[in-house]
């Protein structure tokens, strides 16, 4: 199978953004964050869309924008924690190429994390967020490689993912 995309799923704190950014970059293709890009479209943060429009309407606008990348190549994509857990995210996603889900424990996410306010969904303690982190972990295992970034720098986790990849990325000069 050849790679034409990289999606990377996973919860909070895991990576997704910074790995996805460094793993562009070293393929030379195009990064995509789509809570950046929801945020760009919307002219407003995530957790202000959380605010005045809820939960629902992020993940409405989080599903026209999968589908929207429908087609595309050369992408990397960086998912909200959320993405995935909808089944239409999930079709979508699976024809836009490979998932790979980052994985760390919930005190290494919250040590990543700090005291920043901007996660809509990370307040409510330690063992809420656990449980959160618990309830999302089985869609997450259906990803297609599971890297656990727990001691791994944004190198490293960049290093292992090309490693298993090797070879599967389309190249399209030689189509």
């Amino acid at each position: 199978m050849n790679i034409e995309n990289i999606v990377l799923i996973g919860f909070m704190g895991t990576g997704k953004t910074s790995v996805g950014k460094r793993l562009a970059k070293h393929l030379n293709w195009d990064f995509l964050d789509t809570d950046a890009a929801i945020e760009e479209i919307s002219e407003i943060s995530v957790p202000e869309i959380f605010r005045k429009h809820g939960e629902t309407r992020f993940r409405s606008e989080e599903t026209v924008l999968i589908k929207h990348l429908l087609g595309r190549k050369k992408l990397v994509i960086a998912t909200g924690g959320g993405t995935p857990l909808q089944p239409e995210n999930w079709e979508a996603l699976s024809q836009l190429g490979l998932i790979i889900a980052l994985f760390a424990p919930i005190d290494t996410i919250l040590e990543r994390i700090g005291n920043r306010n901007d996660r809509p969904l990370l307040k409510a303690g330690r063992e809420e967020d656990q449980r959160l982190l618990l309830s999302r972990q089985p869609i997450y295992n259906q990803a297609d490689l599971i890297i656990d970034t727990t001691e791994l720098d944004i190198d490293e986790v960049v290093d292992e993912i090309l490693g298993k990849i090797e070879g599967r990325i389309k190249d399209e000069t030689k189509n």
